[in-house]
């Protein structure tokens, strides 16, 4: 079967729903003002449960010097079509605050994963 005959034997709804992370990587997301607060740089997906848990997000820096990395729970992001990104209850400064890392330091999960929770007050579904 080639890929255009697996395509069309997707339900336009499925089409809908699911996206590839692929897809995601890059997605603009704002705040509920409309305020463009960074992108989606990576997913972190349980390898047991198969659940996205966290969105890495890369928000400030200039041509990737100085960007910081922050790992949102998956739950807190609405996909909003009208805006072609995620939508998270956060204002800028409070992401400011937020827990932050380098890109080395996201490797090793459980150092940052309960700072992650604590902050945004998030239980470790899907984690």
């Amino acid at each position: 079967m080639t890929t255009a005959q697996r395509k069309s034997h997707l339900v336009p709804e499925e089409v809908k729903v699911l996206i590839s992370a692929k897809r995601v990587d890059g997605t603009r997301v704002f705040n509920r003002a409309g305020e463009h607060i960074g992108d989606v740089d990576d997913l972190m997906i349980n390898r047991r449960t198969g659940q996205v848990a966290f969105a890495i997000m890369s928000f400030g820096g200039w041509l990737g010097i100085g960007e910081k990395y922050h790992p949102l729970p998956w739950s807190m992001l609405d996909y909003d079509p009208a805006q072609e990104g995620y939508v998270i209850d956060i204002e800028r400064e409070a992401l400011e605050r937020a827990p932050s890392y380098t890109r080395h330091e996201l490797t090793g999960e459980h150092a940052w994963r309960e700072r992650i929770f604590l902050y945004y007050g998030s239980g470790p579904s899907g984690a």
